[in-house]
């Protein structure tokens, strides 16, 4: 009898790692590039991120590597943290030249 239930035990912990593992394969990969959504009408874009990035908010859509470049050219806010437009190569951006010239 207690043969049994530790056999069953084992069974069902073996198909549960089984499952586990199937699902960590099945998951889609993280996406390259993503943009923080803000909150309100039309949700519009607040802040770039690169996939992975620890300091993005739970409103976010993945986003192309072109496109990404041209939210950040078009004035959207670069992640301090992971730094998207250093990764894309973005040198001078329009936000950066407005801060710098506040700080003066």
């Amino acid at each position: 009898m207690w043969l049994q239930r530790i056999d069953d035990k084992i069974a069902a912990l073996q198909k549960r790692e089984a499952e586990q593992e199937r699902g960590q394969r099945a998951r889609p990969a993280e996406p390259e590039w993503f943009v923080e959504l803000g909150i309100g009408d039309g949700r519009p874009p607040a802040e770039v991120h690169m996939g992975g990035c620890y300091a993005a908010g739970k409103r976010r859509r993945p986003v192309g590597r072109d496109e990404a470049r041209r939210l950040l050219a078009s004035g959207v806010r670069a992640c301090s943290h992971c730094q998207p437009d250093t990764a894309l190569d973005i040198l001078d951006l329009p936000a950066r030249t407005v801060l710098a010239a506040t700080a003066r």
